[in-house]
């Protein structure tokens, strides 16, 4: 796609931080900083006639995301979630809050003598009484500190979008050199083409002149060694 002659560069694929072996050498014929031509009429449906072809044309013979490994898509699942998600794809229902704890339910009417049951009915109010009383020393708690801690939680918060947002201005601040440098050495590839191109121009002029000059010279001569045996013959005829 350059307006002067074929560029090619060499790109390595590879990734030694995760251990993967780096891949063979892709030869890409393009300047992208540097070429014209990309918003020409055609250019577009070109591009994507050659993926089309190529991805008909592609067969893999293995996986070629074996070297990432097989994906744990269950690690991080509580016991909790397991049973939820295995409910869910037997499609029941999800179970109903509970409230048989916050009930005071007198004995059967077949025990409203018996003094065990009744016993028990009033363990369990003094139990819910107890409970109550905790749901309300919680609030009290909550009332008295859970502004503090909440403010707290906030500030780490930020504090965690504000080491976010600096982490990605410097990704953004690393791409923004990579392309640079990019463009920097494209560039700078695109002008050495350009003045290679240029002289290989010259000098296919200076070589059509010289084999111009030699065509000239060799029918210069043939017509030289046609007179002289014009020449000769006319001589030898007198």
């Amino acid at each position: 796609m350059t307006n002067s002659s074929s560029s090619a560069l060499a790109i390595h694929h590879s990734n030694p931080v995760h251990g993967h072996q780096p891949a063979p050498d892709v030869i890409v014929d393009a300047l992208p900083y540097y070429d014209s031509g990309y918003d020409e009429p055609g250019a577009r449906d070109a591009a994507l006639s050659l993926v089309e072809d190529e991805t008909r044309r592609y067969k893999p013979t293995k996986n070629y995301l074996e070297q990432l490994g097989q994906p744990l898509y269950h690690s991080f699942e509580t016991e909790i979630m397991k049973t939820e998600f295995e409910r869910l794809s037997n499609r029941l229902p999800m179970e109903m809050l509970s409230m048989k704890r916050y009930e005071l339910p007198t004995p059967p009417s077949g025990k409203q003598t018996d003094f065990t049951a009744w016993n028990e009915c009033v363990e369990n109010s003094y139990a819910q009484l107890e409970h109550q009383q905790t749901r309300i020393l919680n609030l009290e708690l909550m009332w008295d500190y859970g502004a503090n801690t909440w403010k707290i939680y906030n500030t780490t918060l930020q504090t965690m979008l504000e080491q976010a947002q600096k982490q990605l201005l410097e990704l953004r601040k690393h791409i923004q050199e990579i392309n640079f440098k990019r463009k920097n050495e494209q560039t700078q590839a695109g002008s050495k083409l350009s003045a290679l191109e240029q002289t290989w121009v010259g000098l296919v002029g200076k070589n059509y002149e010289i084999e111009r000059a030699i065509n000239e010279l060799e029918k210069e001569v043939m017509n030289l060694r046609k007179q002289r045996k014009s020449n000769g013959t006319t001589s030898s005829e007198q």
